[in-house]
């Protein structure tokens, strides 16, 4: 039962959702069988959910019937109810959450049922929650039309000289149609700069012409994915990424944490790939991005920052030789790893930090000591090696590695642009090595086929080593 996926819920529940979840099952509105509440019972007694032999079938049946022989079949059929149990405690957990989502739901009970008075005393405690609310993202606008929507139902239902207000219906359609096709134009457009993978987005040069033709830019949903979606469509257009900068900065606080964790994401991988492409401003931007996102813990989520924020954040860092910074990060942030990346990502961080502080002996005794899981990790960290060994004049070494490295590459499953990267790195170091100093005519061709070779992540340090061959 150790790879069942109602082992991996329970897993992930806090104490307070166990305690919650018990007195759910407790409940015959909710659940009428006793070996279902037995099951849960003994899975979250002491550390049963932990230890593969507590959760053996054998055993686990054993504990339900006692007095019955195993029968697999009987057994199945508790966990599944015991799984749609769950479940049904997660769904009114999460739809309970949103006040205003049980009371627009109240209020469409009174509806349906023509309660009058009751409807209009809770659609009126739904609209003032929609009026006090912090947020305005785009599920602000969702709600908005749900607002409208539950009250165009109620006044349909009526006498037909009501007046139905179609024009704010309307409207609140729109903006909730503008808000959500923007943000996802923004996710795919993203995803497309990071996968290269091309999408077909219908409509979105009409959607744009239409935000500007009306100049919704008073509401923050609708400015922040409009300059986003322009940002990522005219990516030399830098205007539209100081815009989506300045909204971000001035109404970053009215969306929820996931959505301007999205939002930072989006803004940082354009700051990336305009880095990537040779606009050295784009460096500080996505390193402010980045601090900035830390500080305020929008790139920190369920206590975790990913394994790759934080090795963007070194290598940005170190880029702009925030030395002390990096270190500092370091120090601060390594506890928000994920434990099982924890220790092999400090230990790369500090020894690149060393690196590119040109404290070679540091930075060595730390790369030899490891063989990192991560394929790029690891390959990283002999690209320092290799770089190390060339400028102490340690050739033997050097070739050494060399070879282990394209074997590497002929062993591991490396994805084509990465591959092909590092075998460029190997082919030209190799030249490097083997360039006659004097012989301008060598030097010079060579140059010429470091600086048309792609994909060369390497290129400025290859030509710096040539210039001073």
């Amino acid at each position: 039962m150790n790879n069942s996926h109602i082992i991996s819920i329970l897993r992930i529940f806090s104490k307070k959702e166990i305690r919650e979840l018990r007195k759910w099952l407790s409940s015959p509105i909710h659940n009428q069988r006793d070996d279902v509440a037995q099951l849960f019972d003994y899975l979250t007694a002491s550390n049963h959910l932990e230890e593969e032999k507590f959760l053996n079938k054998d055993r686990i049946f054993v504990k339900l019937f006692p007095k019955e022989p195993y029968d697999d079949a009987k057994l199945r059929q508790t966990i599944h109810f015991f799984s749609k149990a769950v479940e049904a405690y997660i769904i009114y957990k999460e739809r309970s959450e949103d006040e205003f989502e049980t009371n627009l739901a109240l209020a469409g009970f009174y509806r349906k049922r023509k309660l009058d008075k009751l409807f209009k005393k809770t659609i009126k405690r739904v609209e003032t929650l929609q009026i006090e609310s912090p947020i305005r993202d785009k599920v602000f606008f969702e709600k908005e039309f749900s607002l409208y929507n539950e009250k165009q139902l109620f006044k349909s239902g009526k006498k037909r000289t009501v007046s139905l207000n179609l024009q704010n219906y309307s409207d609140a359609l729109d903006l909730d149609y503008l808000a959500k096709k923007m943000y996802q134009t923004c996710i795919i457009l993203t995803h497309q700069r990071v996968f290269k993978e091309n999408c077909n987005i219908g409509l979105l040069d009409q959607v744009l012409e239409y935000v500007e033709k009306n100049q919704f830019f008073n509401s923050p949903a609708i400015s922040i994915y409009y300059y986003g979606c322009k940002t990522l469509t005219v990516p030399e257009g830098t205007t539209y990424f100081k815009n989506l900068k300045s909204e971000i900065e001035q109404y970053g606080h009215q969306f929820t944490h996931s959505e301007i964790r999205d939002i930072y994401l989006m803004a940082i991988n354009y700051c990336i790939g305009r880095m990537n492409a040779g606009n050295e401003n784009f460096v500080k931007e996505a390193f402010d991005l980045y601090r900035e996102g830390l500080s305020k813990e929008i790139l920190i989520e369920g206590n975790v920052v990913s394994r790759f924020t934080f090795l963007n954040v070194i290598r940005i860092g170190l880029r702009l030789k925030e030395f002390d910074w990096v270190d500092h990060f370091i120090t601060q942030y390594e506890k928000y790893l994920e434990s099982r990346h924890r220790e092999s990502i400090v230990h790369y961080s500090r020894s690149r930090l060393y690196f590119e502080k040109k404290d070679y002996s540091n930075a060595m005794r730390l790369l030899v000591q490891v063989e990192y899981d991560d394929i790029l990790i690891n390959l990283n960290a002999k690209t320092m090696l290799l770089k190390m060994y060339y400028e102490q004049d340690e050739f033997d070494a050097l070739e050494f590695l060399l070879d282990s490295l394209r074997t590497y590459l002929n062993r591991k499953e490396v994805v084509g642009y990465h591959k092909a990267n590092y075998q460029n790195i190997i082919r030209f170091t190799k030249k490097l090595t083997r360039v006659t100093p004097y012989r301008d005519d060598q030097k010079n061709k060579l140059e010429k086929e470091i600086q048309e070779a792609s994909p060369l992540t390497e290129k400025e340090w290859l030509l710096q080593q040539l210039k001073m061959a």
